[in-house]
Formats: structure tokens, sequence, C-alpha cells
């Protein structure tokens, strides 16, 4: 059967149209509004706050295919991802839901039609388990549907209750199963969550309870649905494979790498191409959705990703970047439907190149590395977690890439060395920070029912409001209003501050969030009790708000400036704007020059001179994106969106507060541009009166440098270049003195060295040398008997010991054993070879201790 997948989606989606659902567009993939996720990883994430009761649905039922990555925490499928026909990295999920309106009956008698009569798969394949106390469910299989009463499996908690966390909405859940294998004879209802052949592919969730902290289970006051269908699942069933790789969503893909690697898609077992095609679409809609590779949180799996594929490309010969050209494919496949991978295609070709060509660099390298180390086992079949650690920090490679290679060569490898290792680099990165929630522990007291706060901010900068909810911590409290026009943090535009008032209270607002559909005051009590108010005024910082305006709109007019200097490709990363400035994230591979960040400036102040009039509309998303809008990386948008439009020059989708006029903002200037990723560029820029004095403090700066070099403005730069230059010829000749004089020491410690046992013993601490490694290697050298040197200083506040031992005692006295034992006291790490190795640490003081528990262990062993 060849039944196309862009088919059995639009039939998902056309069903449940016809039952009155509303279509859902995709959340990103690569949330923003969730702290809790890395990655949306099933279909209901984006509609959390509905369960919750943050928030009402626009409609009480919906249907969507949802882009969803797993590849961390409790739901990571990695490790079957290419081994198996069925496990992804990233995958769709087809679903429907009921927000408090149909329930289980409609839930099941629907689905049921949707498989057997509109996608007519074989009912003698099919299987249904529920949870073993549902006997609702149960009833409305058997009575309502034509399945077979021993298809009807019982299963406990673990396979058939959803809970979204330990407390919260929850309930029982059923599932469908296909039969995948050949012998249709020879089914069994224990093959049923337990055998490859017996494949789930549609979960119906009915979440009727709430688990509170006590465990308990209570009765929501609304029961909601909440189904999701592997779609890619659901394709090769449909398809007749007993591979999701088989079909159309993956064939493309595997024929492209085939092309490229010259390697059949059954080259050994064709793990590589399975594996390979299966991570570049994970990272395809990643970066599409605005994830960028990093070193740490969603940029590390996305790098460790990016890196595993990389790595199955060199089984297949592929030594030189290959993964961004499978790119235009993946757009081809699935653009119709995403239309972001087009939109961004060229972006994401240029980060998968870089990030290809950047660990390509190392990879070699770091294979011959680990071949050594595999040698170094012996007879162990473990590779060491220090090892492990040394490939990931030193050459690039994730713990799980190095475990690949482990398995290759049927080696372990020591995970909790490994994690060891991390905690102490952790540890000695960690900068002190404060932290402070917003959040109170305290709970909630209604005054009024309100399902949102309606926001006046646009055209109001102060109302009468009236108390819909508040909690209280100490002299803090929270409070919901019914209206207010106080503009709650979004779209990178900071809350806004100002106080809520009335003759017998009084509050400073420090900060405004938004919490589903309500929008939270978070304030400081000067006077009186919320408690006894029903009706406040909501009064704005005005000065701090039209500050805020002004830096707003100027990184409307800087984002359409960077596309006009340094390409199409830029795109939003990220942004902040509050009174002070603007801070634009862009994807760009290369530091600004001067003369960009001149043209750029030019342009935006440009445009404010022009004094545009900026209009504001609310539009479908279709008709402003087909009207030029530009929508942001990795921002969910609804059916309706506001448009910002500076008429000729930038249309961007925005909820933020702006100017009337360009002019508004009076002026422009870039006060810093530098590096925060790979590919990612951070500009900061001011407006208004704080750009003049961001000019004038420039001016004050070079006159001062004028006055110091006693010239004039026109040959500033040539007595500054004169300066670098004699720096430099000091510092040389600075260096060449001290190696002069470590000559000298190296010659006096040599001959006043304490001999044992034949053995010269050098041991000391060093108050200023050259380079400490360099100096114990001399002394070794200039020594024509056997010694053992063991020599130390304080450098950038921190203990550097270096132990040398001549060739004649190796044997005895082993420099990188010497190094460990020293580390120890010091409070860090050491290692090297046996005949010259270093040890460092955090303990300064320590040195001297250090230095005589190294002699003692010396003198021990000659």
């Amino acid at each position: 059967m060849n039944i196309p997948s862009s088919l059995i989606r639009k039939q998902f989606i056309d069903f449940f149209k016809a039952k009155q659902h509303t279509f859902i567009k995709s959340a990103p993939v690569a949330p923003n509004d969730d702290p809790t996720l890395l990655f949306t990883n099933a279909g209901m994430n984006q509609f959390k706050p509905i369960f919750l009761d943050q928030q009402k649905p626009t409609s009480p039922r919906a249907v969507n295919y949802q882009k969803c990555i797993r590849v961390s925490g409790k739901h990571n499928d990695l490790e079957e991802v290419g081994v198996d026909d069925y496990h992804h990295t990233f995958f769709e999920m087809l679903g429907n839901w009921s927000f408090g309106d149909y329930y289980k009956e409609d839930a099941i008698t629907w689905a049921w039609e949707l498989i057997t009569k509109v996608w007519k798969m074989d009912k003698r394949r099919l299987w249904v388990s529920i949870y073993k106390e549902d006997e609702e469910s149960k009833t409305i299989w058997l009575e309502k549907t034509d399945i077979p009463e021993n298809r009807v499996l019982k299963f406990g908690k673990k396979d058939n209750f959803w809970e979204m966390g330990d407390t919260g909405p929850c309930g029982p859940c059923t599932e469908i199963h296909y039969y995948v294998g050949d012998d249709i004879s020879g089914q069994s209802s224990k093959g049923v969550n337990c055998e490859d052949d017996y494949r789930e592919f549609w979960n119906l969730v009915f979440i009727q309870y709430n688990r509170d902290s006590n465990g308990s289970l209570n009765d929501l006051p609304n029961k909601h649905v909440d189904t999701g269908a592997g779609f890619e699942r659901v394709v090769s069933i449909m398809n007749l494979k007993k591979s999701n790789y088989e079909t159309d969503l993956f064939v493309p893909l595997i024929e492209e790498i085939e092309k490229i690697s010259g390697k059949s898609k059954d080259f050994e077992s064709g793990v590589a191409h399975r594996v390979i095609s299966d991570h570049i679409r994970m990272l395809g809609f990643s970066l599409a959705d605005g994830a960028i590779p990093g070193s740490d949180g969603r940029g590390y799996v996305l790098r460790r990703i990016l890196r595993r594929a990389s790595r199955f490309g060199r089984t297949l010969g592929l030594k030189d970047p290959f993964l961004y050209k499978l790119v235009e494919v993946l757009s081809d496949t699935m653009g119709e439907f995403y239309a972001e991978l087009e939109d961004n295609k060229d972006y994401i070709k240029k980060i998968i190149l870089k990030e290809e060509e950047s660990f390509g660099l190392t990879l070699d390298k770091g294979l011959e590395v680990f071949s050594s180390i595999v040698k170094d086992t012996h007879e162990k079949d473990e590779i060491s977690g220090q090892n492990a650690f040394k490939l990931y920090d030193t050459y690039g490679f994730p713990l799980d890439l190095t475990e690949l290679l482990a398995r290759e060569k049927n080696l372990t490898v020591d995970r909790a060395g490994f994690e060891f290792c991390m905690d102490e680099q952790r540890a000695r990165g960690k900068k002190s920070s404060k932290f402070s929630s917003n959040k109170s522990t305290k709970d909630w007291i209604e005054v009024l029912k309100v399902a949102h706060s309606d926001f006046l901010g646009y055209e109001e900068e102060s109302c009468l409001s009236k108390v819909a909810m508040f909690r209280l911590d100490g002299g803090k409290a929270e409070i919901v209003l019914d209206q207010t026009p106080f503009y709650a943090e979004s779209g990178g535009q900071v809350g806004d501050k100002g106080v809520l008032r009335s003759d017998t209270f009084y509050a400073n607002v420090f900060d405004t969030q938004k919490t589903g559909d309500k929008i939270i005051h978070f304030c400081i009590v000067k006077k009186g009790d919320i408690r006894s108010q029903t009706e406040v005024i909501s009064e704005i910082d005005h000065i701090r708000r039209n500050n805020i305006k002004l830096n707003h709109t100027a990184t409307h007019l800087l984002h359409s400036a960077l596309k006009e200097v340094l390409g199409k490709h830029v795109q939003q990363a990220g942004s902040l704007v509050d009174e002070d400035k603007l801070r634009f994230d862009l994807t760009h591979y290369e530091k600004l020059s001067q003369e960009e960040i001149s043209m750029i400036e030019m342009i935006v102040n440009r445009e404010i001179l022009k004094n545009i009039l900026l209009s504001t509309d609310t539009k479908s998303f279709d008709d402003a994106k087909s009207e030029g809008a530009q929508a942001l990386f990795g921002e969910k948008y609804g059916d309706l969106v506001r448009v910002v439009d500076i008429p000729g020059f930038s249309m961007e989708l925005c909820g933020g507060t702006h100017v009337s006029r360009t002019g508004d903002i009076g002026s422009f200037k870039i006060s810093k541009e530098s590096s925060l990723a790979s590919g990612i560029r951070r500009i900061e820029a001011v407006t208004g009166l704080m750009a003049v004095e961001r000019a004038n403090e420039v001016s004050s700066q070079i006159n001062d440098l004028k006055n110091v070099l006693s010239c004039s403005s026109d040959s500033l730069l040539i007595e500054i270049n004169n300066l670098i230059h004699s720096n430099k010829s000091y510092l040389k000749e600075i260096s060449r003195l001290r190696r002069i004089e470590d000559r000298q020491k190296v010659k006096i410690m040599v001959d006043g060295a304490e001999e044992i046992n034949g053995c010269k013993v050098i041991v000391g601490s060093l108050e200023q040398t050259e380079n400490l490694k360099s100096f114990g290697q001399d002394c070794i050298d200039q020594s024509k008997s056997p010694t053992i040197l063991l020599i130390g200083n304080i450098k950038d506040k921190a203990p550097l010991v270096v132990c040398a031992v001549s060739n004649d005692m190796v044997k005895k006295v082993n420099a990188a054993e010497i190094a460990k034992s020293v580390s120890k006291v010091l409070g860090g790490g050491g290692g090297g070879k046996p005949g010259i190795a270093t040890a460092g640490g955090r303990k300064p003081e320590a040195l001297d201790e250090a230095l005589k528990v190294g002699y003692n262990e010396i003198i021990s062993r000659i």
C-alpha cells in the first residue's frame, strides 16, 4: 500500500473538525512559556494551563497535530532510536481534546469509528487496554463498539493511569494497540504491553481526578479528554509497514543519505541511516523554533544529538560535514504543514554546518584518544569516569557518544565516576548568586469570580479595578484584578511597575506577570489591608513605561535594519526590553564590524527622523503572515494576532507597548556587541536621552585619552598603536630577563639539592618563575645525577605544583602518583606522565603542607 502521510494527517483533522472540533496550530517544540520543559514532549503541553484551571479554553473541543521531542528526563527514547523501528527523538502527535465537554463514550466511539471506518484498519489486529478499575470504559468498549470482549484487557496504574505530576489533574486511560506481526492467528493477550509486535499507537486519557498533596484523588468539577496518537506509527500501520522508517516521512531522507554516502540503507543493518534521518528531523524542527546548540540545558541536548548523528556519519565513511545537506529534503517533506522549516531553512543549514565543522576539528583527535584509552583498559571491561570526562571536557564527546563507542568495543563506562567529575567541575565553576522567587506558597483567596484579567494598557495608564483574588506573604501581596493597565512580562518586554491605591490602601507594584489568563501584580503593601478592599485605582509608572515603549519600538527598527545590513538569514533569537536599554540576540556567524554597526545605527536613526506613524491591528494569523508580518522564533500564536506595523519598514506580530510615532524615540545608539553562543550575537542599545548620554560618555573618554597622550583626535589611533607596540617590546624583554633568572635559579637548586640514597631531592616553593613546568624539566635536564624535583608556587591566587623525575628514577617514583597525592592536600586534582606531572587546587594556603606531604611520599620510595 502507498497511502501518503499528508492524506492520513488530513483525514484525522477533517474527521474531528466534522465533530465540531477547532483546529489549533502546533505549539513550538522549544517552548518559551513553560520553564518545566526543555522540549514539548506531548500534544497536551500547550493545554496544561486549561487542565490546571489557569486558563479558559477558546473552544470546548480542539484537534491538532503537534511536533514533539523526547530525548531527556522521564521521556527519553534516545537509546532505542534507529535500533528498533518505532522510537524517535522527534515525532508528531495527533490529538483531540474535550475541555469539560464530551467524555469517555464519545472519545472511545469516535476513535473506533476513525480507525475502522475511515482508516479501515484490520479489526482482527486491534487490541485495547484499560485501567483495571475503569469499568465505565470497559462497558463502553463492549457495548458501543464491535471489538471482541477478549480484546479488552485490564492493566494497572503503570500502563493505564495518566498523571501530570505527583499532584494535580490525572485519570485513567485506554490505549489502542495494533498487531504488526506476520502470524495473525498466533496473537495472544500476553503480548500486549510486552512485545514489540503489539504496537500501541493511540492513548485516550480521561482527566477526571485531582491528586492532592496527601495523595488522595478528588473529583474534578469538569472532566476532560486528552488523546494522543503517534503519527509515525499510524502511518506505518496504514501502509502495512513494520518500520516507521519505511514510510514517506523518512524514505526521502534515507534516500538522500544513501546518495551522499554511497552506502545502501541495508549497510550494517541500516542503523546509521535510521539514526541520522531521525536526528536531522529533531535538529531541523528545534532550530526552526529558536533553540540554539550550546553547552547546557536545551542547547546541550541539541549539540548531543548533532554530534551523535555526525558520529554515525563516520560509520558511513562521511568525514566532511553532511547533515546540513539533508535540511532541504526535510523542508520538502514537512514544509507543507510546518512553514517554519521552509522559512528558516537557510538559517538551519548554516547553524548545522557551523556545528559540524566545529565538532569535526576535534572528533578525529578525540577518536585517537578514545583508542588509546581502550588500549589502557587492559583486562578491565570499563572505561573510567575520569577518561569519559576527559573526552567530554577536552574533545566535546557527550557521555552517550562515549557509551556508544564503548559498546562497539564490548566495554561499559563508569557513569557514576563521570558524574562525579562533572559535579567537581560545576563546583569549581559555580558562582555565588542570589535567587528569589516572586511566587508565594500561600493559598489564593478569591473575592470575585473572573475568567481572565482585561488588559487596558494599550490605551490607559490608570483605571478603576475590582479585586478578584489575592494571596499574602508578610508585607508582600500578589493581587489579581478584573481589569488593569499593567503590562505583564511577555515577548521580551518586562512587566510594569506602579501603584495600587485607595483612600485606605497603598501598595507599590514591583513586577507584573501572567499565569494563564490572569495578570498578577506583585506588591509591597505600604498602607492598609487588601482584605478590606473591593476596588483600587491601578496606576502604572508613566515615565518608566514610556522609556520601555521607546526601546520596544526601537527593537523592531533594529530587527529590520539588521536584515538589511547583514542579510535575510538574521532572526531574533531572544530579546529584553526594559526602561534602561534594549537587548537583541540575533542569528549571525561573525562579529559585527564597526562599519556594519554604524550602518545599522544610521538606518534606525533615519527611520526615527522620518517620524512614521505606527499602526496596530488585530488580524488572523494566516492573514498577517500572508501580508508579510514577521513571526518570531519559538513564540506561540493564537488564531488572532496583534500586528505592529511601521509602514514601509517593519511589520511584526507583537503584543507589547509601542510609541505612536518613530520620532518619539528621539535617537538610537548601539552600546555593546558581543558573542552569546555559536552562531548567536548579542546587541545592546539605548534610546532617547540614554543614547545622548552614551554619546557624551564616549566623547568624554576620547577627550581623556587625547589629554593623557597629548595628541589630537586625528593622531589618537597612531599614538595608541605606538603604545601597544612599545608595551609588547617591554614584555618580551621582561620575559627574556626572567628566563635568564630562571636558569640561575636552576643551577642554585641543583647544586644545593639534598642527596638521599644517591638521589638528589629538590623540594621548595618559588615566588616567581616564567613557566613552572619548564623550570622543573630544566632542573632534571641539568642535573648529572638521579634527581627528583617537587616545586610549587601561587599564581592568580591558585596553587600549582610540579613533580619531575629523571628517567633513572621513574621505576621507583612515579611523578603522576606524587602529583595526585599532593592534589588532595590542595583540594584539587593532578596527573600527568611518570616523568613529569602537575597538581593544582583551590587552597593556596595549603601549599607548604602539600610540598611536605609530597616530600615524605618521595623519600619513602627511594
